[in-house]
């Protein structure tokens, strides 16, 4: 009797056995041959992340080392956290690091709103073909280097032969320097900044609207909703979890103003509000060889960054709305 109950199985139990193991395994298999054309594509962008992203970090620790060509990176002498004194200890450094505040914080506070709008204008339109005209035209900035940008604003900024200064001059007299007064460089800095990217950036909100039931517009229509109170009560609400996630992710971007849009824009005469930390680097780093010096900067920017998507996160998950 033993034996027998020992040999069977309890009543409404059945114990994976061998036969269904292996038919476990065979539909894995099945699986990954089916995804092998997704892998593959994945594939380079792995590689990129592990080369250009995370082989990097082993270097941070050049920032504690009195780095120099001769040793190399592991056998140069260690000297602690003098880099990070001999930075702060830098009133100029102070200057660099509000730099970068100002000028990101501002570009985000008053770009990130732009792609929003424009997504739920374009979303608006019911002539396609005039919506694919504009979307081509928003878009195609993106595409330019800033080597490019900066060229089409200096036509157009120009103190001698801006087409804008033209028409200034025409009104009032005399040219104004817009390259070359801090708070007129700042707004074309700002501008030339959200020009560039509102298109791209729009196309993920634009994805983010088809997602929106059509019969919540039919709801708060047939209860005599203005356009404007659906756009606020219905178009915002579902797409909150995109302009959240974006945002999360671009105060991870917080302390990294791009150096090819300032390098390109700034002049000897707007130092003191375009010196950024991506110049002070090229500058202090490549240019100088100071690299331990300049190391223990970009090791501070990533710290600050992290500190604030995490400070960001956490808010957002006060709304249920977190990245993680």
């Amino acid at each position: 009797m033993k034996g027998e109950l020992a040999a069977g199985t309890p009543s409404g139990v059945q114990p994976p056995d061998n036969e269904m193991k292996h038919r476990i395994r065979q539909q894995r298999l099945r699986r990954f041959k089916t995804n092998i054309p997704l892998i593959l594509m994945f594939i380079p962008v792995i590689l990129f992340y592990l080369i250009f992203r995370y082989a990097p970090i082993g270097g941070l620790v050049m920032a504690f080392k009195d780095y120099n060509f001769y040793d190399g990176l592991w056998h140069s002498p260690w000297v602690g956290f003098q880099h990070f004194e001999t930075l702060f200890s830098d009133p100029r450094t102070v200057e660099i690091i509000r730099n970068t505040l100002f000028l990101s914080l501002l570009s985000i506070i008053v770009g990130f709103p732009i792609p929003i709008i424009l997504a739920i204008m374009l979303n608006e339109v019911r002539n396609m073909a005039f919506k694919r005209t504009v979307q081509t035209v928003v878009y195609m900035p993106h595409f330019f280097s800033w080597v490019i940008i900066a060229m089409m604003i200096m036509t157009v900024f120009s103190l001698e032969n801006g087409i804008v200064n033209r028409w200034v001059e025409a009104w009032t007299g005399e040219p104004y320097p817009f390259m070359y007064n801090k708070g007129s460089w700042i707004a074309v800095f700002v501008g030339s900044g959200i020009w560039k990217d509102m298109g791209f950036n729009a196309i993920i909100f634009l994805a983010a609207l088809t997602t929106i039931d059509p019969s919540q517009y039919e709801a708060a229509q047939m209860d005599g909703a203005s356009k404007m109170r659906q756009i606020w009560h219905v178009t915002l609400p579902g797409i909150r979890s995109t302009i959240i996630l974006l945002l999360i992710l671009s105060m991870g971007r917080v302390m990294e103003v791009g150096f090819d849009q300032v390098y390109m824009l700034q002049n000897s005469n707007v130092n003191e509000v375009a010196d950024v930390i991506s110049t002070y680097i090229y500058r202090t780093g490549l240019q100088g060889a100071q690299f331990s010096l300049t190391t223990a900067m970009g090791l501070f920017e990533s710290l600050v960054a992290f500190i604030l998507i995490f400070c960001a996160n956490y808010i957002a998950r006060r709304f249920n709305e977190g990245l993680w």
